[in-house]
């Protein structure tokens, strides 16, 4: 028989433990909160923006840190290694599914906590202007041409923008070659003649298609609109069905206090809402599209049921 002394103590040590928890809620934050980058681009742009916002918000220092590589899996694990307490966060996006899937790392996004969807990315076909396509169902007739395989770069292999173009290809029946680039290279290959188009962000487009020498052909969502880009959804354009786009979010280390989390998600939110923000975006393509850890939550778990599926069917996901 257990006596009252054993059954107090494991209930008196999750009463102190609660009261911890709560405490460190109430002076949260009383250091510099780590925003863990894991792109450059537009993402590092966007990021950074949202860290200066967020720090005026909580009244402590955000502090945007870059952990590039391996497709997300250095910023990622680092901040999966770190105490949950709030003060190691990550700017994170659907990358989170496809670095495990492809086996880069061994967890999966339940390793996290969401705190708030910021906004949203549509990847977008481009091509040469030079090329004479000016239409999705062009340059499918071109690659539907005996002894024609075209190359498509893309941000790395099993990469977001990877599996967005096999998607996209694979509903149109043609067959490509997928060139691996990052550290955006990707258009400079394009520009150069030495591929026949790009799956890649807005921002990196749009200068070039202002001055005539990109087109994009189509975008991957069928309800996102992006700013400045006049082109046809690829749902439209032929790719049947097609609706992906790349979500940006912030996210901490599973375990994270709830009154912690709804700190930064409210700083968030506030940071999303300030015209800083708003009129900062606007120049890289990104659109807000702000949603609180629920309803986030939510999105992460069908998006990566999604990305999984694809990733299986086109050959990219880990061998088990």
């Amino acid at each position: 028989m257990r006596t009252l002394k054993t059954v107090a103590a494991p209930l008196l040590a999750s009463v102190l433990a609660g009261m911890a928890f709560s405490a460190q809620a109430a002076g949260f934050p009383d250091k510099p909160v780590e925003m863990t980058v894991l792109f450059g681009g537009s993402a590092q742009t966007v990021g950074q923006v949202l860290a200066d916002q967020m720090s005026k918000k909580l009244g402590s220092p955000v502090v945007a840190v870059a952990r590039k590589g391996g497709g997300g899996a250095i910023g990622y694990t680092y901040v999966h290694d770190t105490k949950p307490d709030g003060y190691n966060i990550v700017w994170n996006s659907n990358s989170i599914s496809t670095t495990h899937y492809s086996g880069h790392v061994p967890f999966d996004y339940k390793a996290f906590t969401p705190i708030a969807r910021i906004g949203m990315e549509v990847p977008v076909l481009a091509v040469r202007s030079a090329s004479g396509w000016k239409s999705l169902k062009d340059m499918q007739a071109a690659g539907k041409k005996a002894g024609t395989k075209l190359k498509i770069a893309v941000g790395g292999l099993g990469s977001f923008t990877h599996i967005v173009a096999a998607a996209l290809f694979d509903r149109l029946g043609v067959t490509v070659n997928y060139i691996p680039g990052g550290q955006g290279r990707e258009v400079a290959e394009l520009l150069a003649g030495r591929v026949d188009g790009v799956l890649r962000f807005p921002s990196e487009v749009a200068p070039h298609v202002k001055a005539g020498t990109l087109t994009v052909l189509c975008v991957t969502t069928k309800e996102v609109k992006v700013e400045g880009l006049d082109a046809p959804t690829c749902d439209q354009a032929g790719a049947t069905g097609l609706d992906l786009s790349m979500w940006r979010g912030l996210a901490a280390p599973a375990g994270t206090p709830p009154d912690v989390v709804a700190k930064l998600q409210n700083a968030a939110k506030e940071a999303v809402a300030s015209p800083e923000f708003q009129k900062a975006v606007q120049n890289v393509g990104f659109v807000p599209a702000y949603l609180p850890a629920d309803g986030f939550g939510k999105v992460i778990a069908e998006d990566d049921k999604e990305i999984g599926s694809l990733m299986q069917k086109i050959g990219l996901e880990k061998k088990k």
